[in-house]
């Protein structure tokens, strides 16, 4: 391929996936259920909805120069789907118009929706069908609206008025490049979740977001140092839902890293069968899960058939292909790590741990015989600044600080400079991405996590973090899942509960429970009340919904 050397300006996305493309345009590049694209056939379908959205009109209008840093002058489409070949399209073919693409959860309700929709200025939206009736409720009070692509499901929902079919979009525009000049300052809009309060734009330039979210290389200058990093050969499943970051992050990691993508057939929910099954068939050597809200049933079903074929277990699945699975989004218990690495002794189990705000930051790599959870080693880029904001902790300080990163950052979030200014300080002249992670960094340059600040609960003057006592809880083999949160108490201000899902065939007391959290963490810690209930409720993703269980935990 011609070589070019755009070593005076930082390349995106668009460039850096066709460049890729072309060097190996007959590989497959994405594979959902019986369709299986090479790469020159999803640079083409991309390429098409690019054009198609450029035909109406969307596009980038007021260039990333010209704005302040939580304003945007491209474009938003929402991208309202289940996982399937058509997000990640949306995606690179959002970019590869200039339009900005943005998830939506698609648990909401339509109060949430169309804040939602209003707060990201959404002006076209690519939506799946089983959701068209939430839409249609909303779209009187959304003006801005003017372009919905429609994707047609198993809902058999008509098509929404004024909307046009996916593929009838993309049949009806040209797969020829985009009569446009892409540029790494295009954005990339990434919504947290809103477990813990309103959901937020996160507004990353392309070019940053491709390093610091989708994982790719931080020394390629020119796009033939690109293709040639593209040699990494990952086959990976995506287990999570896209619409949350870490999902769509390693699907283009993957494709950053010259490799293919697997969509499991069942997309609305987490079925191991599928999962494994997929795994399997594809000799899968990657697999991205959410903690152990996906661990646990993943292991259920080995637990049931076996990981290997065997007179045993006959049913089993064949699982020698797979090398790495990797936990984000939320803690993998030491236990079920164990537990993998039981079934799967060669497997290498990583936690990954990042945020909208700051990307990918710290890692940990569990093996057979050395399964851990909760520190990580700091690498360059990644801090731990005081409490109070005012200075970088050395190795050893006994503060507990917040976990932070400096370098290409997000450029803060959507609308809302107040709380860009309040995520993304100055210290001592180095702007950081401070998400809200409290940590404490060891003698030996390890972190020691300690949570979320949001979930942090105050009882009798003390700091007390809902992770660390999850996992403490968890630890007891009878947890298939547990949450925790505060409510107020007139003795402690606030008092610790613990909800509960209990495994099916286990009995436990409160006090066994206790017990074996105390081997993990202070008696003060522990919670006051212990509240069991048939079902854990979580984000699709596996992220606790810290919302809910402080309800169920006001109204014991």
């Amino acid at each position: 391929m011609e070589s070019v050397d755009r070593s005076s300006t930082q390349l995106g996305l668009a460039e850096v996936h066709e460049a890729i493309a072309a060097s190996r345009p007959d590989q497959e590049c994405l594979v959902f259920r019986d369709r299986r694209l090479t790469w020159s056939e999803v640079t083409d379908r991309t390429r098409q909805l690019a054009n198609y959205l450029l035909s109406e009109g969307l596009g980038c209008h007021i260039e990333r120069a010209e704005r302040a840093g939580h304003e945007s002058g491209q474009d938003h489409l929402a991208i309202y789907l289940h996982n399937g070949n058509e997000y990640l399209e949306a995606m690179l073919g959002a970019i590869k118009a200039r339009v900005v693409p943005f998830n939506v959860n698609y648990r909401y309700v339509a109060e949430e929706l169309r804040y939602l929709l209003n707060d990201a200025g959404a002006t076209a939206v690519v939506v799946h069908s089983q959701f068209v009736p939430v839409l249609a409720e909303v779209l009187p009070d959304l003006p801005a609206l003017r372009v919905i692509i429609q994707v047609p499901d198993q809902s058999g929902h008509d098509l929404l008025p004024g909307a046009i079919w996916y593929e009838d979009a993309l049949a009806g525009a040209s797969a020829e490049r985009p009569a446009v000049t892409w540029s790494a300052d295009d954005l990339y809009i990434l919504y947290t979740g809103g477990t813990t309060g309103m959901p937020k734009g996160v507004m990353w330039r392309n070019g940053d977001a491709m390093v610091e979210c989708f994982g790719g290389s931080k020394t390629a200058v020119t796009l033939d140092d690109w293709v040639a990093e593209a040699n990494v050969g990952l086959r990976a499943v995506l287990a999570p839902p896209f619409m949350h970051g870490a999902g769509h992050w390693v699907s283009f990691r993957t494709w950053l890293g010259g490799g293919t993508v697997f969509v499991q057939s069942i997309p609305e929910r987490l079925e191991p069968t599928d999962i494994w099954g997929l795994v399997e068939r594809e000799d899968v050597n990657f697999l991205l899960i959410v903690g152990d809200a996906f661990a646990r049933p993943l292991i259920d079903e080995l637990d049931r058939t076996g990981s290997e074929k065997s007179s045993t277990h006959p049913s089993g699945y064949d699982l020698s292909s797979l090398t790495v699975i990797l936990s984000g989004g939320a803690a993998l218990s030491a236990n079920l790590k164990d537990e993998f690495l039981a079934h799967l002794p060669t497997l290498m189990i990583v936690d990954g741990l990042g945020s909208s705000e700051a990307g990918g930051q710290i890692s940990h790599v569990s093996t057979s015989g050395g399964a851990s959870t909760g520190t990580f080693d700091l690498t360059p880029g990644n801090h731990v600044l005081s409490a109070d904001l005012d200075r970088v902790l050395e190795p050893g300080d006994p503060e507990i600080g917040w976990l932070a990163k400096s370098g290409r950052l997000a450029l803060g979030y959507l609308g809302d400079p107040v709380k860009t200014a309040k995520t993304y300080p100055v210290v001592n002249g180095q702007r950081y991405a401070v998400p809200g992670d409290r940590a404490r960094l060891r003698a030996d340059n390890v972190v020691e996590l300690h949570g979320r600040d949001s979930v942090t609960i105050n009882s009798g003057g003390e700091k007390i973090f809902a992770e660390e006592v999850e996992a403490a809880i968890k630890a007891h083999p009878a947890i298939y899942d547990c949450v925790v949160a505060g409510r107020p108490s007139e003795r402690w201000g606030n008092e610790v509960v613990a909800v509960v899902r209990i495994r099916e065939g286990y009995s436990v007391t409160d006090e066994e429970l206790r017990a074996e959290a105390e081997r993990h963490i202070a008696r003060y810690k522990l919670p006051k009340a212990i509240l069991r209930v048939a079902e854990i409720q979580r984000s699709p993703s596996g992220k606790a919904d810290y919302r809910w269980a402080s309800g169920i935990a006001r109204d014991a």
